[in-house]
């Protein structure tokens, strides 16, 4: 698949990605966790989140045909850009049709427990193209828009087109791991595992963070502020998070 193929007509095969992050944070008191959720709304409010994903939809070659974009009470926000990765000319005529059965979507969802002392940010965004193009491509641009201490990614290939000789092909392109399309510096910072089912092109990789700086996680409190037991404390806590969010079940 090294060479472009040669298709009869143009290339329908819907490419997915779900991307989805999380942000952990120790907030203690019921007004530090709310100051934290205020932030977090601010931060990435929708006009922020419409801007990620125009860059994105830039960064895949795609246009924006239309945006919709909503902030929630009390908390979270969404946005949904519909896309055409590319236009085509009739045979016959001269009229330009775009072929936009494709979208990008984000949602937020802030939260957190009043008794947990950790307040967790999620991000979820959609990511669907019909053509030639692959999302792929943008994943090292989306971690680093976010504080991604927890990432769970999902790649599909659905559909099929067919090359001039009438075979049809349900990919146009190799994947062996998302992994390979995430840069070493960012994969370094991470442990990562695949579960992949190569025979129904479904891709899966989870990624969880490596080392907890501590004042990375504390919402306007300084570490040193602490006593080293107490460090120890919440170092442990927001470990424990991490590792059930990135299992996916209660652990502890």
């Amino acid at each position: 698949m090294g060479e472009k193929l040669r298709l009869y007509g143009f290339n329908n095969l819907t490419k997915a990605l779900s991307f989805n992050i999380y942000d952990v944070c120790y907030a203690k008191t019921p007004r530090e966790q709310r100051d934290y959720i205020a932030y977090i709304d601010e931060q990435y409010n929708s006009e922020r989140l419409t801007g990620i994903l125009t860059n994105l939809t830039d960064m895949i070659g795609a246009k924006i045909l239309n945006i919709a974009k909503q902030d929630y009470e009390p908390q979270g926000a969404s946005v949904t850009i519909l896309i055409a990765e590319s236009s085509m000319i009739p045979a016959g005529e001269t009229q330009l049709a775009h072929l936009d059965k494709s979208h990008v979507t984000v949602h937020t969802y802030p939260e957190y427990h009043p008794e947990t002392s950790l307040a967790t940010f999620r991000v979820d965004i959609d990511v669907a193209t019909c053509g030639e193009i692959t999302p792929l491509s943008t994943l090292d641009y989306l971690i680093g828009s976010f504080d991604s201490d927890i990432i769970t990614m999902d790649y599909r290939v659905r559909g099929f087109t067919r090359d001039v000789g009438g075979r049809k092909l349900f990919m146009d392109h190799r994947v062996a791991s998302i992994q390979d399309y995430i840069s070493e510096d960012i994969l370094h910072a991470y442990d990562a595992v695949d579960m992949n089912v190569y025979a129904a092109n479904l891709f899966h990789t989870r990624m969880m963070r490596k080392d907890i700086d501590l004042q990375n996680y504390l919402f306007k409190t300084d570490v040193y502020e602490l006593p080293p037991k107490i460090r120890l404390e919440i170092t442990n806590n927001i470990s424990r998070e991490m590792i059930e969010i990135f299992s996916g079940q209660n652990i502890y």
